[in-house]
């Protein structure tokens, strides 16, 4: 299901545009990349898309989500691998890990193993969703442990050795929608409604059209330098 809609829904794309974007701000002549948790691979073909001449590996302790990224990314190299046992040493220019931490029971082992897998002067990208008071049946759904503040994911990146050079929120100019979609999620739950995974990836083509013009808006601020200092996830880049 998820292969199916992320193309089409507005978060998805919004975050890949993100990304490039974070990329080739910071790292535009980046050799080499490797993704942590790279699921059915949405992310990785937009980037392998924007650096075409980069090298790209994906990794998924699930392989099952990897036929799906093989076949969007055929140029890429997979591995079936443990995010807490990385088997690179000083070897990355970058390493993303979108949306991968909070599923992460020790995210600090898989924090120190990224550390390991970059050399110098390269650096990691991270996305995390934020704020525990907004935890509800999509978080259980998609197996969260936990939902991010900044100052726990900033301590964290520092932890494991990097230097935390920007963190901003995204989904900022969405997030009363957010907030009011998860409130309404916890209403239905006491008045025994089965919770829906997908209900939030199910919307009506204008109003993700809509949602997706908002978030290109708030993209061209962040661009701009303004760093949002609330919104659903956030973003962050260690060197």
């Amino acid at each position: 299901q998820l292969a199916r809609l992320e193309a089409d829904n507005f978060w998805f794309r919004f975050r890949n545009k993100l990304l490039i974007w974070a990329m080739h701000t910071n790292f535009p002549h980046a050799d080499q990349f490797l993704e942590i948790g790279s699921g059915t691979g949405f992310v990785l073909s937009g980037i392998n898309k924007e650096f075409p001449k980069m090298s790209v590996i994906g990794s998924d302790i699930y392989p099952q989500g990897l036929d799906y990224a093989k076949n969007r990314v055929p140029d890429a190299t997979f591995l079936h691998m443990d995010a807490g046992n990385i088997p690179f040493e000083d070897e990355f220019d970058v390493v993303g890990a979108f949306d991968i931490l909070e599923h992460i029971q020790d995210d600090r082992i898989v924090l120190h193993e990224i550390y390991k897998a970059v050399h110098r002067g390269g650096g990691v990208i991270l996305t995390v969703p934020q704020y525990m008071w907004l935890w509800s049946d999509q978080d259980s759904a998609a197996l969260h442990v936990r939902r991010y503040s900044r100052k726990e994911l900033k301590e964290k990146v520092e932890q494991a050795g990097f230097n935390v050079v920007m963190i901003t929120s995204f989904i900022s100019f969405l997030f009363p929608f957010l907030v009011f979609s998860r409130l309404s999620s916890q209403f239905l739950k006491k008045i025994d409604r089965p919770h829906d995974s997908t209900r939030e990836l199910r919307l009506h083509p204008l109003l993700n059209e809509i949602f997706e013009t908002i978030c290109n808006l708030e993209l061209l601020f962040l661009k701009k330098g303004v760093r949002m200092p609330a919104g659903g996830s956030r973003l962050c880049r260690g060197e």
